[in-house]
């Protein structure tokens, strides 16, 4: 079956075991006829996301076996105690309880990146150093050991240098594993927290490849030896997994290109197979797309249950409270919100990952909810958040600070610089009329809240 492009990881599937739950309603309780044929529906769904058919089997009779005879809360419709024993079950495959990344070890840290060509090893490496360096202030080394692609260790010095880390210069003809050992002396001497190995990969899965890989932990023995696997690889992946899970005694997987337009298949499937955790996942192509997998969290996103935690986390990693305060200050002391602030919000969000990815962490209902007030897709809201910003670039900064003075001719005149028709301009004009006034009617009591809230870090 095709999968329609443009779609994260999930949706499909999310939308297919939504829709199953769905035909539950209006039923008085749960029976094992349309226990029966909900599951049924699932199961499709499930196959259709490209998922293992012994994860399917498996995953399926667990259910049904909680759900037959299960006693359903009055609190809980049938469909809402389904709903609670699909989650139970999905939580479960993905791995339980948050398995997470372990540091405590003695410096330096060693990882090993192992996987097949394509999958993103090397931008995960980058991503992975940020990482440590960001969330847990370590002192990181990188290095590649594909001297088969000189262009895979120029692409890692290079990724190395915007992530702050430090990249291990590979020495003239030597073997990858002696290259690995030689980075790991260098960690130790420079008193560096962690070493990131970066190993060659292979369009498929061949007994050099293997041979190299347990070569180079065999030389360095890597505290974690990590499986990175591209989401939409479907079960060519999860054969790969096997394999090299069997070769190097994997500690966990990172999935990439999650953000992607992949069926989930992957995620559902390779830790049930391999017995090893899921880790990371990526989540774009910047350098600080990388996320700590949570199974309970992801469970929730796949049954439309949305992932307020992380977007709590996202709002703090990205929202500016300094900034927040001053807007609130200069509100609060009767000077006008004008396009200058606009745009500072506009970016905030941006840096949240747009309106697409806000919504992704909404769940299902709430997203729908506020989409369908503004008449538009997250994608379409995301392309808006761009346009205005560019219509608020093409302004002067008297534009900027006094709104008022845009005739008609300027209006012409940004329309022209934004590369948008002047009506996009007039919308964006009320829009921000409207903006001010709901500023006007914070003033006073709301805004002082909102100062004393930022004072506490609330």
């Amino acid at each position: 079956m095709k999968v329609p492009y443009n779609q994260p990881m999930f949706e499909q599937l999310s939308g297919r075991l939504g829709k199953a739950v769905a035909a539950l309603r209006g039923r008085g309780r749960l029976t094992e006829e349309n226990i029966a044929e909900t599951l049924r529906e699932v199961r499709i769904a499930l196959l259709e996301a490209d998922v293992a058919l012994p994860v399917v089997k498996s995953f399926i009779e667990a259910a049904r076996a909680r759900a037959v005879g299960a006693e359903v809360a009055a609190s809980l419709s049938p469909g809402q105690a389904l709903i609670g024993i699909l989650h139970r079950e999905l939580k479960g495959v993905l791995g339980g309880s948050a398995t997470g990344f372990a540091l405590n070890v003695t410096p330096p840290l060693v990882v090993l990146l192992a996987g097949l060509q394509g999958a993103g090893k090397t931008t995960t490496a980058a991503k992975l150093a940020r990482w440590l360096i960001e969330t847990h202030r370590k002192r990181v080394l990188l290095v590649s050991t594909d001297v088969r692609r000189p262009a895979a260790i120029l692409q890692l010095e290079r990724l190395a240098a915007q992530v702050k880390a430090d990249f291990f210069a590979v020495p003239p003809g030597a073997t990858p594993a002696a290259i690995a050992s030689a980075a790991l002396e260098q960690a130790r001497r420079g008193v560096y927290d962690a070493l990131i190995v970066d190993t060659a990969g292979r369009l498929h899965v061949d007994a050099e490849l293997m041979a190299e890989a347990q070569a180079i932990d065999a030389a360095i023995g890597a505290h974690q030896r990590l499986f990175v696997v591209d989401a939409m690889a479907g079960q060519d992946a999860l054969n790969a997994a096997r394999a090299f899970s069997a070769a190097l005694d994997l500690t966990g997987i990172i999935l990439t290109k999650a953000d992607g337009d992949a069926r989930g298949g992957v995620a559902l499937s390779v830790r049930e197979l391999t017995g090893k955790p899921i880790v990371f996942l990526g989540v774009g192509e910047k350098s600080e797309a990388l996320e700590a997998f949570d199974p309970e969290r992801m469970a929730q996103r796949i049954l439309g249950m949305g992932d307020v935690v992380a977007l709590v986390e996202s709002v703090q990693r990205n929202i500016d409270v300094g900034e927040a305060e001053r807007l609130a200050r200069k509100v609060a002391g009767g000077k006008k919100f004008d396009f200058a602030d606009l745009r500072s919000q506009l970016e905030q969000v941006r840096r949240m990952g747009g309106m697409s990815a806000v919504m992704d962490k909404l769940p299902a209902q709430l997203a729908g909810k506020q989409l369908a007030g503004k008449g538009m897709a997250p994608e379409q809201a995301d392309v808006q958040v761009r346009r205005q910003i560019a219509m608020i670039d093409s302004m002067t900064l008297g534009e900027r600070r006094v709104p008022a003075i845009i005739d008609g001719s300027r209006r012409r005149r940004i329309a022209r610089g934004a590369g948008v028709q002047v009506q996009d301009v007039n919308r964006l004009l009320k829009q921000f009329l409207d903006m001010q006034r709901m500023m006007k009617q914070l003033k006073g009591g709301p805004l002082r809240r909102l100062l004393g809230g930022l004072k506490t870090g609330l």
